[in-house]
C-alpha cells in the first residue's frame, strides 16, 4: 500500500517537505530516515518517493526552494545607502524568524549536499549576498559607511542577523521590532556609520 486510504497528493506533497524539514532541523539531516519522515507523514515509506526520488533531492528541494523564496521576497529600496541597509537588516530578520527551520537547514546541512548540488544553492546565496554586498559598496561610494572589506563584512553581517534565530523565542523579552531596533545599531556600528 503505497499512500494512507484517502490521502491526496496536493496535500501530502507539502505534508512531506513540512515534516522533513521539521525533522531535519530537530534531528540532523544524517539522523533522519525516509521511514521517520514517512511515519511523521501518516504514509508508507515508500510512498515518499512518489514525490521525491531520494532523501538527498527533498534536502535539495528544500534548501533551493528556500533561497528562492528569499530571493523573491527581497526588493532594495531607492535612495540613501543606510536607509536601504536598514531595509535588508529588518527584512532579513523578519524572515529568518519567520522560517526558522528553513534557515538552520540553509546553514547546518550544506554540508550534506552532493558537490553538484551545493553548487547550486551556493550560486543562490552568492545572488542574496550580492545584495547587501551591494548595498555596502554604495554606501562606502556615498561616504556614509567605513569598511574594510565588503565581501567579508557582507559575510559578518548576515551570519550575526542569521543568528536571532537561535535565541529569539515569540513572547520572549524582547519583541521583533525592539530586536529590529537593536540590531540596525549594532549593524550601523559595524559599517561605521556611527
Amino acid at each position: 500500500m503505497a499512500r494512507t486510504q484517502g490521502s491526496r497528493a496536493d496535500v501530502t506533497g507539502p505534508l512531506i517537505r513540512d515534516q522533513a524539514r521539521r525533522l531535519f532541523a530537530r534531528q540532523g539531516y544524517a539522523a533522519v530516515s525516509m521511514r521517520q519522515i514517512a511515519s511523521a507523514v501518516g504514509v508508507q515509506a515508500g510512498a515518499l518517493y512518489a514525490y521525491t526520488p531520494d532523501k538527498q533531492a527533498l534536502l535539495l528541494d528544500l534548501l533551493e526552494s528556500h533561497m528562492r523564496n528569499l530571493l523573491a521576497a527581497w526588493t532594495d529600496i531607492p535612495g540613501d545607502p543606510l536607509a536601504r541597509l536598514e531595509h535588508f537588516v529588518r527584512f532579513h530578520i523578519d524572515t529568518s524568524l519567520d522560517h526558522p527551520d528553513a534557515v538552520f537547514l540553509s546553514y547546518m546541512e550544506l554540508r550534506n549536499l552532493t558537490p553538484q548540488n551545493f553548487a547550486r544553492i551556493a550560486d543562490l546565496r552568492s545572488r542574496y549576498e550580492a545584495a547587501l554586498e551591494t548595498i555596502l559598496r554604495d554606501g562606502m561610494a556615498a561616504g556614509v559607511m567605513r569598511i574594510d572589506d565588503p565581501r567579508l563584512a557582507t559575510m559578518a553581517l548576515i551570519a550575526m542577523l542569521t543568528g536571532v534565530t537561535n535565541w529569539y523565542r515569540e513572547g520572549g523579552r524582547l519583541d521583533r521590532r525592539r530586536i529590529g531596533d537593536i540590531y540596525w545599531g549594532l549593524v550601523r556600528g559595524a559599517v561605521g556609520a556611527d
